[in-house]
């Protein structure tokens, strides 16, 4: 090309060319760019959070703590899956999906499900026997 420059050294080049460039030929294509960078997985991720969001979880009845502690002492006696409904609310003011597992262990205040998960004796709302 005519009145082009080759460049030796990579520490070498023209400003004046760099932003004639940018001035001139480069066009942003804008957000068009970018949408090719969200992974199939992540995408997924995103709809089954929205699809979490629109499920509305019913509240059951609140069990007094003696009916809660009854059932998890059974449930740790004899190694029956347990469902947990959890009092705290998202942040759509809804109930979260329910906790479901064994329990593995317990202290005065705590139960431990699946043997990592502590749950407090506080946060449970209702407990059931899992199918």
């Amino acid at each position: 090309m005519k009145g082009s420059r080759t460049i030796m050294n990579k520490d070498e080049f023209d400003m004046a060319a760099v932003n004639r460039f940018f001035e001139h030929d480069y066009h942003d294509r804008g957000i068009v760019k970018w949408q090719g960078f969200f992974l199939s997985d992540h995408t997924s991720a995103l709809n089954k959070v929205r699809a979490r969001e629109r499920t509305v979880i019913q509240g059951r009845p609140v069990q007094p703590l003696s009916a809660r502690t009854v059932i998890l002492a059974d449930a740790f006696a004899q190694g029956y899956r347990v469902k947990i409904q959890l009092a705290t609310l998202d942040r759509n003011g809804h109930f979260y999906p329910d906790l479901i597992g064994t329990v593995s262990g317990y202290n005065a205040t705590n139960i431990v499900l699946n043997g990592s998960t502590f749950v407090s004796l506080d946060q449970i709302r209702n407990v059931q026997r899992a199918q």
